[in-house]
């Protein structure tokens, strides 16, 4: 499928089940960016139309400024509280 005009990005999501059923998602490279969804199917439709909206939101400069960003991994840290 060609989009003409439209600029295709890829972004890394957290995806997280939810305690009360479901899941939640969080886009690291997008502060604030985050959905939730009964299923991982719902979920995925909620996160690329959360993504999308955010994106139009943004600026050229600000867009560019997207690629820069890179989630390089995954980590557990334990703690002592």
């Amino acid at each position: 499928m060609v989009c003409w005009g439209l600029s295709m990005f890829e972004f890394d999501v957290v995806i997280v089940e939810d305690e009360r059923g479901g899941y939640i998602a969080f886009v690291p490279t997008l502060p604030g960016c985050h959905t939730q969804g009964d299923t991982i199917d719902e979920l995925l439709r909620n996160v690329k139309e959360a993504i999308e909206l955010y994106i139009e939101t943004l600026t050229e400069e600000e867009k560019a400024e997207l690629t820069k960003h890179k989630v390089v991994g995954l980590q557990k840290v334990k703690a002592f509280a």
